[in-house]
């Protein structure tokens, strides 16, 4: 049932826009210690005050830097996120081929079929089917309106689907090995739960390590996560509204400690421990745990209670079998 809209706010806004030079010195006056001005004022420019704004919350009281603040405090947390935000997407970015290719190979060596997507009958809603293939339909008439992909030397190859297009005339839809590709993992998740039979969805799940319940509630967490990191947004404190379904099951690898409180599993903690227990299946031998390790490990604990770490996370036995 979808959600009512909340209601918006009742001010106008009416903030002039102002310069990098303002801007800093904004930043001075409210106590900030800015030892080279005109390396803060690179940053700024480069940055964007109203993307960098946001870090220095938590270095402040009553819109007042707190003593001893400098800028290389803030931009220390900034650098931090970022260098969060692309450990992220490397996970984020195995994980999705891994779904991928467990939807297709799924169903079409289910049914033997490799355009079994085009079949209604494999579809819960259809108007959600009929969205998924304009969105096929659409890719291939793009890329037919394109110019052609060349192929004058051995080392540059056609695309798949550039490749279908001008060798087959039928079906008029490549099949789905090619289709998957052309979808953006909001409408890989779409596709995922609007499958019909429960044995598809248990079974492409399993493949990865979860059950089709945790798949869906995770990848929905997925799409918002990969979102903010696409377009760099700050990462390590956000609310994120949609979080990951603690697994109740023995069969998915997940912590062994106490229970996580629920401060903790409202922050990115537990997508952090998510995405560990997806990559354990699909890339085993990833050092991924270790980098995270590596990257929040010195951080303060002012880092840590923002993203939900509890106390000597790394202590925990589904931690322990990654950490090296």
């Amino acid at each position: 049932m979808p959600r009512e809209m909340r209601s918006r706010g009742t001010r106008h806004y009416d903030k002039p826009p102002m310069g990098i030079e303002a801007l800093v010195g904004r930043l001075t006056d409210r106590g900030l210690f800015i030892p080279d001005v005109t390396r803060a004022s690179r940053y700024i420019q480069h940055i964007g005050y109203y993307r960098f704004k946001p870090y220095m919350i938590p270095f402040k009281q009553d819109d007042q830097f707190q003593q001893g603040t400098t800028f290389d405090d803030i931009l220390d947390l900034y650098v931090f996120d970022r260098n969060l935000r692309l450990l992220v997407m490397d996970a984020l970015e195995r994980i999705e081929v891994a779904i991928r290719a467990a939807l297709t190979d799924h169903m079409a060596s289910q049914y033997q079929d490799a355009h079994w997507y085009l079949d209604p009958h494999h579809f819960n809603q259809p108007s959600i089917h009929q969205n998924l293939l304009r969105i096929v339909q659409r890719t291939c008439d793009e890329r037919l309106k394109g110019n052609a992909e060349t192929n004058e030397e051995p080392i540059i190859h056609r695309s798949a689907l550039e490749h279908y297009l001008i060798t087959y005339n039928t079906p008029e839809l490549p099949p789905s090995w090619i289709m998957v590709e052309m979808l953006t993992l909001g409408q890989l998740y779409t596709t995922y739960r609007n499958l019909e039979r429960r044995a598809d969805k248990t079974a492409i799940a399993k493949s990865i390590g979860l059950t089709s319940t945790v798949l869906e509630s995770w990848l929905r967490t997925y799409v918002r996560v990969r979102n903010i990191c696409a377009h760099h947004g700050r990462f390590w404190n956000v609310g994120l509204g949609v979080y990951p379904a603690i697994p109740t099951s023995g069969s998915i690898l997940w912590l062994e400690g106490p229970e996580l409180p629920e401060r903790s599993r409202r922050r990115i903690y537990p997508v952090l421990v998510s995405l560990q227990s997806i990559l354990a299946r699909v890339s085993p031998h990833s050092g991924w745990a270790t980098r995270l390790e590596e990257l929040v490990g010195s951080r303060p604990p002012m880092n840590l209670r923002g993203m939900g770490f509890p106390d000597n996370w790394t202590d925990d036995e589904f931690w322990g079998r990654y950490l090296r």
